[in-house]
């Protein structure tokens, strides 16, 4: 698959009170093989770090998306608008068991890019962990987004 598209990610997770953030621009691959539609990156853990994660996002229509990583550990995570779904995460350490309720999913996602909102909560034995807001734009890259 050809890296031709401009991924930015946005997520912010709310911890008992404790809001963290993050922010990734990469270059991935954007497909639409039926119904649904891919976005597909890789990921590094760290700066230093040469072992990479790819990252695939599976999104039917404007109700479900299903978030893959492979690399090392794999995990499937399914985010459906109004439900829970229990989801295998695997860490380093361990795999775990977790509930996701997805409050909120909405995209704008077209043949040429365009963004995808989506809002839910995680649990852990049905204890809330974390609420959770993650916004993803996707854009052909032009040669002055790329830099060496």
């Amino acid at each position: 698959m050809e890296e031709n598209y401009l991924i930015s990610i946005k997520g912010r997770q709310n911890v008992d009170g404790q809001v963290g953030e993050v922010e990734l621009t990469t270059l991935g691959s954007y497909v639409k093989r039926g119904p649904y539609r891919f976005i597909v990156y890789k990921e590094y853990m760290s700066e230093n770090d040469t072992s990479q994660k790819t990252s695939i996002l599976k999104i039917e229509g404007n109700s479900c998306l299903t978030l893959m990583r492979r690399g090392g550990d794999s995990t499937r995570l399914i985010l459906e608008n109004g439900k829970r779904h229990l989801c295998q995460y695997d860490t380093d350490y361990g795999n775990l068991m977790i509930g996701i309720f997805t409050s909120h999913l909405d995209t704008t996602l077209d043949d040429a890019g365009g963004k995808l909102d989506v809002s839910y909560t995680l649990d852990i034995n049905s204890s809330l962990s974390s609420t959770n807001e993650l916004s993803i734009t996707v854009k052909e890259a032009k040669n002055s987004d790329v830099k060496n």
